[in-house]
């Protein structure tokens, strides 16, 4: 009798990921393009899950013949809503599903509680999945962008989502670009203009945010490169530069995070602003110090920075650690104002510093002198 061999998916699901800066920088067109593309060149089974056109005559132009699964209604609280049906699509089992609004919690009661949960079941399921995201829901940015927007950004995605990502698209489009098409009712409702444009879409904002999407995407493809690289056995690429700006609680520390953001900007590459702390430390020693410490981590977050805080005896034991298992090419210390005999007798975190890690650039920015008390 003949052995029954039962065909296996050679390739585990593909995900694909369309990030822009803001609403209108034209996502979910772009995925819908690259559909069709699929559907009618590559003769790719190709279903939609879910798109939201928001009334935006082009984006329900690209639907076109696209087979659209249904869309389950949910009863809550005496209303019908409407989510995108995951069984419906397991069910139906295409080779690949369009999922648009990628951080959208689903109406309780639905089978999970936010839409990348929805997708990431679908790829275990094996299914293809296409979908849509705004930088601003990136869970590690989010505290930055709600702060730089004035503005409370609810849901999030995390950033391990991202990370299972097979390949990250940028959509891009010029600030002005942008304002334009929003002055042009192309986004938003006419009533809703002005106010985003004072907001939201102020011109600071949008390039603050068009400058994270770009970082993130360049990452993901350094990633997903040296990955592929490690796989693959072959010589890994230069290690990109990475940037580490060491806190204090001394004022003038925000000049430090200025040379940091500044650095980071030239070279294009995400940067760290670290704090020790002593385990014995609970920050309420000095008030005035703690508070002035959170202020430097906020504005380190609002220029971009990942704020990392380390617990260790030893300043320059954990920041040399730091910097070694991270691959840091770009260290900003802050110089006090000591004598050389104090130094002499307490040690010196930069001269430690200097002594143990070869290959880096570092740049002493001097510090305030403390002011005299009358």
């Amino acid at each position: 009798m003949a052995e029954i061999v039962l065909e296996k998916n050679p390739e585990p699901a593909k995900l694909r990921v369309y990030i822009g800066a803001a609403p209108g920088v034209g996502k979910t067109f772009h995925m819908l393009d690259d559909a069709h593309l699929l559907r009618h060149q590559q003769n790719v089974d190709v279903v939609i899950g879910l798109v939201e056109s928001h009334g935006r005559k082009e984006t329900e132009a690209r639907i076109r013949d696209l087979e659209i699964v249904p869309q389950k209604i949910i009863p809550y609280r005496g209303v019908e809503l409407k989510e995108m049906d995951v069984d419906a699509i397991l069910a139906r089992r295409p080779n690949t599903v369009v999922v648009d609004e990628l951080a959208h919690t689903n109406v309780p009661g639905s089978k999970n509680r936010k839409r990348y949960e929805d997708v990431l079941e679908l790829l275990d399921a094996g299914i293809n999945v296409m979908t849509a995201v705004n930088i601003q829901h990136l869970e590690t940015l989010n505290d930055a962008v709600s702060r730089s927007a004035n503005t409370t950004i609810r849901e999030t995605v995390p950033d391990s989502f991202l990370k299972r990502a097979d390949e990250v698209v940028n959509v891009d489009v010029t600030v002005d670009e942008l304002r334009t098409r929003l002055k042009q009712g192309k986004i938003y409702a006419p009533e809703k203009v002005e106010q985003s444009l004072a907001n939201f879409f102020r011109k600071g904002n949008l390039n603050m945010l068009r400058e994270l999407a770009l970082r993130t995407t360049a990452e993901q493809v350094s990633n997903r490169a040296s990955e592929y690289r490690r796989t693959q056995g072959l010589e890994q690429a230069p290690i990109p530069e990475r940037v580490m700006v060491c806190l204090s609680e001394r004022p003038g520390t925000e000049r430090l995070l200025r040379v940091g953001a500044r650095i980071a900007g030239r070279l294009a590459t995400n940067w760290y602003a670290v704090h020790v702390t002593r385990p014995d430390d609970k920050g309420h020693g000095d008030p005035e110090a703690f508070h002035r410490t959170e202020e430097y981590k906020r504005m380190a977050r609002d220029l971009g920075a990942k704020v990392i805080t380390l617990t260790d005896r030893n300043v320059s034991d954990a920041l040399i650690r730091f910097a070694q298992q991270e691959n840091i090419s770009h260290v900003v210390f802050g110089q006090p104002v000591r004598s050389r005999l104090d130094i002499l007798l307490r040690g010196s975190v930069l001269n430690r510093f200097l002594a143990e890690v070869r290959d880096v650039t570092v740049q002493v920015v001097p510090m305030q002198k403390p002011l005299r008390r009358a």
